[in-house]
């Protein structure tokens, strides 16, 4: 059994212009101990997933009734904020992207650690102190002791990064959701706090969903990934399938969009125009506007989400136009 099943995901948000559908029908699992990137443009619809899951969302936001978050086999979905509480931060665990607006500027690093640890676990205060100190010695914060009296605002950015890394996983937490959570460091930090998350992941067995627009940061941390465009799954599949042999239009993309260092010479493709507009979706494939590849058919019907083969999911027109050819071909 999957340490986690998401199954028919719908979220939408009741706003003055209208409904607007930030999740619409999204199913995946993740299993215990791997870690699953979830990537795509700003609005894709990749953050809303994450809180859907741990149910943070805005007041204006709903989850469909007919939609399915199970964690270990236990329903979310419906469960109420008494059973939520017990997950967040016992179970699951969020790092967001900005630990500045993250951490409270009016109490002390360990005044905010053991809050955490006494909120979520059953130690006493000296417990808790003795906790806060173990956690910013295991994310590799140096002078520890004087850490823990400080203010978030004496940190580093790439401190702070690591004193919320110590925060999420005090509790042991199964899941550890990272929302962007090395965009707003440089990149040698950026370098260091992935790999300390590499190192801790291995070490406390836990999943773990990296979301990122950034391919460089998937390449390096994931086993599995999921491409995300105007709050669909476009494409779904182990990480060297998605690299390697990419079969959504969007997915291609984005592959040209990014610097390699094998191919010096290759030029860099943009994707052209700007995502879609979710108060007014189109008919087809919400890329298709887009897509240099689109054929009339993207304009009119939204594709099935069909196999490539055991360890690959894309939901894309031409990529089943060229199937049914090849289909076609082989049988001739």
């Amino acid at each position: 059994m999957a340490l986690l099943e998401v199954k028919n995901l719908h979220t939408s948000f009741n706003i003055d212009a209208g409904i607007v559908n930030a999740v619409n029908g999204i199913s995946f699992f993740l299993e215990r101990g791997k870690v699953l990137g979830i990537v795509g443009e700003s609005g894709s619809g990749k953050s809303v997933t994450a809180y859907s899951i741990m149910q943070i969302l805005a007041p204006t936001a709903t989850i469909s009734p007919d939609s399915s978050i199970k964690l270990d086999g236990q329903e979310l979905v419906g469960a109420g904020e008494k059973v939520m509480k017990t997950v967040r931060g016992n179970k699951v665990s969020i790092i967001f992207q900005d630990p500045m607006t993250s951490l409270n500027p009016t109490y002390t690093v360990g005044h905010q650690l053991e809050e955490a640890i006494l909120l979520h676990t059953n130690r006493n205060k000296k417990q808790a102190k003795a906790r806060a100190l173990e956690m910013l010695k295991l994310v590799n914060v140096n002078e520890p002791e004087k850490r823990l009296k400080q203010y978030p605002h004496e940190l580093s950015g790439g401190m702070r990064q690591r004193v919320m890394i110590a925060m999420a996983l005090a509790c042991e937490p199964d899941i550890l959701i990272a929302d962007e959570p090395t965009t707003a460091l440089d990149v040698t930090i950026q370098a260091q706090i992935l790999e300390l998350m590499k190192s801790l992941q291995k070490e406390f067995n836990m999943a773990i969903i990296m979301i990122t627009h950034d391919l460089g940061v998937v390449a390096q941390m994931c086993d599995e990934v999921i491409v995300m465009y105007a709050g669909s799954i476009c494409e779904q599949g182990t990480a060297d399938e998605i690299f390697y042999n990419p079969q959504h239009e969007y997915t291609k993309g984005l592959m040209n969009s990014i610097p390699t260092v094998d191919d010096e010479k290759r030029k860099l493709k943009p994707i052209t125009g700007t995502p879609i507009d979710l108060l007014n979706m189109p008919k087809g494939c919400p890329f298709a506007p887009r897509c240099e590849a689109a054929m009339k058919i993207c304009t009119r019907e939204c594709p099935e989400n069909v196999r490539v083969n055991e360890w690959h999911r894309t939901a894309c027109w031409m990529y089943i136009k060229n199937a049914l050819e090849k289909e076609g071909a082989d049988h001739e």
